[in-house]
């Protein structure tokens, strides 16, 4: 597996080794014993130990996030595309952090096998690039829906570009209606 810094402290790209023939292909997508070179690729005093999977499916110009649970039920994620395109984007939400309502935006997808680790303390959100796509996290700690919040997708102060017209972006209510980074605050 290759890690890979990216701007933001903590946010880290996975790449697995792909081994492909005229078959198909053949990767390891998680190996507790990455977990520590994990670890210390995110600057983390200790590995993420990942208790829980979700999926989704979703169409063209979905945009769900941007996501986070609060408090004791802050979760780290690693998640990846399994079927499809999408555009990933962690907003760090750490206060005192350097790089506080930054983000990162990383293309996932089929084809690419890239997985994106995303630490405690960031909002978390994809767009589906693609016709559909499959999506997979693997998480550290619990859904707790008492524990959910959320910013504003289209945030003027983190100013994301989704890789969408806006046209094409498609909202659950409850994403319609987040709050921004300022008053989150």
């Amino acid at each position: 597996m290759k890690f890979t810094r990216t701007g933001i402290e903590g946010c880290v790209i996975l790449e697995p080794r792909v081994f492909g023939d005229e078959r198909g292909y053949f990767c390891e997508t998680f190996r507790e014993s990455d977990a520590a070179a994990l670890a210390e690729a995110a600057g983390l005093a200790e590995a993420p130990r990942f208790i829980q999977d979700n999926e989704s499916k979703s169409s063209y110009g979905v945009v769900r996030g941007l996501h986070f649970q609060k408090g004791e039920a802050a979760q780290a994620k690693l998640v990846r595309a399994v079927r499809g395109r999408v555009l990933d984007v962690a907003v760090d939400l750490r206060p005192g952090s350097a790089t506080y309502g930054k983000h990162v935006a990383v293309e996932l997808s089929e084809d690419n096998h890239l997985q994106f680790f995303i630490p405690r303390g960031f909002a978390h959100g994809y767009a589906v690039l693609s016709e559909e796509a499959l999506f997979q996290y693997k998480c550290d700690n619990y859904y707790c829906p008492e524990a959910e919040g959320g910013i504003a997708w289209n945030d003027p102060d983190v100013a994301i570009n989704w890789a969408l017209p806006e046209s094409d972006i498609i909202l659950s209510e409850k994403d319609r209606n987040r709050i921004t980074l300022k008053e989150l605050i």
